[in-house]
């Protein structure tokens, strides 16, 4: 079949016009050495929160693969109309007159293909994450569809090489002018594949717009159902979402052949020529995996969540595993959360039915044989992922988890986790783990029991040498080279020596991976490679 010349439809008289919009690029903040950056954007979940919250907005900033809809994962200061970014020399501050309002936005590079999706209100944009701001927002959904099709993505071809979508590439793209009931419903259909990928995000914890895990969505979920059933349920929800949405993605590729009056020879060679390209699902984040895979990540999100909600709850912010200092071990409280969030089912049920799950073998997951197993070996290392290494949640710990069970751990929140809680870690819930120990270590040795004894005595220099190590990173011990193995020192590169904290006084506003540094230098947490 004949290759079809992209440049002779970009040429045709007919398609001649004014854009719909503007294309701009945006905020570039990073300068010779890539702090202007780490100090300015946090992703989702990072960022303070109570009053210097309001200093943070949404930032758009690329991404992976998505049409349609994406959810912005970074904020960025903005504080004092982003007066730190426009004063860091290496830093450039594009079109502000289109942040905070509407648009569409796609990222530059990527080799799957232009993937066009919306930028909601209050948000800006950085030069990754390049944006069109339409004359006229009836034409914003008409836009997203037009942009997205097959033909968009042969014509762009022709224009650009890499992949590479620069905003005077996408610029050159005509666009046909619609009559208005054109423009209606093909708006129609983007906005049905927009809504149908926002509203399954809502079940995405890391998302924007995160409600609840989607094994606890009332409007898919019958909530008197067991997990398997749900987890079935939710397997043929997905299954015929994907299904809907490629079908609509389908008629607008319909649609716009028609708009720019291609024939089905033509349409055919263009199809042909593109080969394969990424269909329409609803989680992207998955694809590629395996029905086994999704549901044990459903499973996982579910504890995830629960854990989320535990440590929450928590006045200090500090859940210790063990029952000690007066409190709840985190195993019995995350046995009421599922008896909260399961009312209509017997709670030893539900966490007999999660065990099943968790012993399964699939690919990628690691297999437990309990609920206690996970928590303690698979948690932190799961939530630290999740959350782009960034994590929220801590898990402070004597040992290592690919070194054993630990003797003494410790869930923290790390908004929470200023010098007070440091001090009151180790002076109250290490410091009763302690003495716990000794207790029955004393009482092993009272009974004849010495191998007991041994364990315990174990478990007390384990504990102490934890106590030592955060020791170090509360008091800001330091020796030999700056930065180096044996400096437990908050070092944020943006800041002077002299307005760097004393000890243990992070600064929220620096992020997780610049106040979290000494902790897992010291060997004070389950997982030892969370931050490079």
């Amino acid at each position: 079949m004949k290759r079809v010349n992209a440049r002779e439809i970009l040429a045709g008289p007919e398609l001649h016009r004014k854009p719909m919009g503007s294309t701009a690029q945006g905020t570039e903040a990073q300068d010779e050495i890539g702090t202007a950056e780490a100090q300015a954007d946090r992703a989702y979940g990072e960022a303070p929160v109570g009053e210097r919250a309001a200093f943070w907005v949404l930032y758009a900033k690329g991404g992976s693969f998505s049409r349609f809809y994406a959810d912005l994962e970074y904020s960025i200061c903005w504080h004092e109309n982003g007066k730190d970014i426009k004063g860091n020399p290496g830093a450039v501050v594009r079109n502000e007159q289109f942040y905070f309002i509407s648009g569409l936005t796609w990222t530059q590079r990527t080799q799957r293909g232009f993937n066009l999706r919306r930028l909601p209100s209050g948000a800006i944009f950085d030069q990754k994450a390049t944006s069109i701001f339409c004359n006229n927002l009836l034409e914003e959904d008409y836009l997203l569809a037009c942009l997205n099709t097959d033909l968009s993505e042969y014509l762009l071809r022709a224009l650009t090489s890499f992949g590479s979508y620069g905003a005077g590439v996408v610029a050159r793209l005509p666009v046909p002018h619609p009559t208005p009931q054109q423009r209606d419903r093909i708006g129609h259909l983007a906005k049905s594949i927009h809504d149908a990928k926002a509203s399954w995000d809502q079940g995405n914890e890391i998302s924007t717009h995160f409600t609840k895990p989607w094994i606890l969505r009332e409007d898919i979920i019958d909530p008197t159902s067991s997990i398997p059933e749900r987890l079935d349920r939710l397997v043929a929800f997905e299954a015929a979402e994907d299904a809907r949405i490629q079908k609509l993605y389908n008629e607008i590729n319909d649609e716009v052949y028609h708009l720019y009056g291609i024939p089905d020879t033509t349409r055919q060679a263009i199809e042909e020529g593109l080969g394969e390209r990424p269909s329409e699902i609803i989680w992207p984040q998955m694809e590629r995996k395996d029905i086994a895979q999704k549901r044990l990540e459903h499973v996982w999100r579910l504890l995830s969540y629960v854990v989320k909600r535990v440590v929450d709850a928590d006045e200090d912010g500090i859940v210790p595993f063990l029952a000690i200092s007066g409190e709840p071990g985190l195993i019995d409280r995350v046995h009421h959360e599922l008896e909260v969030l399961f009312p209509d089912r017997p709670v030893t049920q539900v966490e007999i039915e999660i065990k099943n799950e968790l012993k399964r073998k699939v690919k990628g997951y690691r297999r437990t044989e309990s609920l206690r197993e996970w928590l303690e070996d698979v948690f932190f290392d799961y939530h630290a992922s999740l959350f782009k290494n960034r994590p929220i949640l801590w898990h402070i710990a004597s040992k290592l988890a690919s070194k054993g069970s630990a003797a003494f751990g410790a869930l923290i929140h790390y908004h929470r986790f200023d010098k007070d809680r440091m001090a009151k870690l180790r002076g109250s819930y290490l410091r009763d783990a302690i003495s716990l120990f000794r207790r029955e270590a004393g009482l092993a040795a009272q009974e004849g029991r010495a191998d007991d004894r041994l364990e315990w005595q174990a478990r007390i220099e384990e504990a102490e040498a934890l106590d030592e190590r955060l020791r170090f990173v509360q008091e800001g011990h330091h020796e030999g080279p700056e930065g180096g193995d044996r400096d437990y020192r908050i070092l944020t590169p943006w800041k002077l020596p002299v307005e760097r904290p004393v000890g243990w006084a992070p600064d929220i506003d620096d992020g997780v991976k610049v106040n979290l540094e000494p902790l897992q230098k010291a060997g004070g947490l389950r997982k030892n490679d969370v931050v490079g």
